[in-house]
C-alpha cells in the first residue's frame, strides 16, 4: 500500500504521467531527468503536514534544513 501511494503521489504531481496529453518528450533521460527532479523537491524541499512541517529528508536525519528550488537547480549540469 506504501508503493501504491508513492506511485498515486508521483502520477498527481507529474503531469506527464496523467495520460493526457501525448506532448512530452519520450526520451528515456528527460524521464529519468523528471523523476529526479519530483524526489529531490519531495524529499527535500515540500514540508509534510504529517511530520510537523518537516520534509522527509529532515525526519530521516539526511537534512537539516527545507532546501530551496534555487539549490535544487543548482545541482543540475545543465549550464
Amino acid at each position: 500500500s506504501y508503493i501504491e501511494r508513492q506511485n498515486l503521489t508521483m502520477r498527481m504531481s507529474l503531469r506527464r504521467y496523467t495520460r493526457l496529453t501525448n506532448a512530452f518528450s519520450k526520451k528515456i533521460e528527460n524521464h529519468v531527468h523528471a523523476l529526479s527532479l519530483f524526489y529531490m523537491y519531495y524529499n527535500f524541499a515540500r514540508p509534510n503536514q504529517v511530520l510537523n512541517g518537516r520534509t522527509p529528508a529532515i525526519a530521516a536525519g539526511f537534512a537539516d534544513r527545507i532546501w530551496t528550488l534555487e539549490e535544487i537547480a543548482k545541482l543540475t549540469n545543465f549550464n
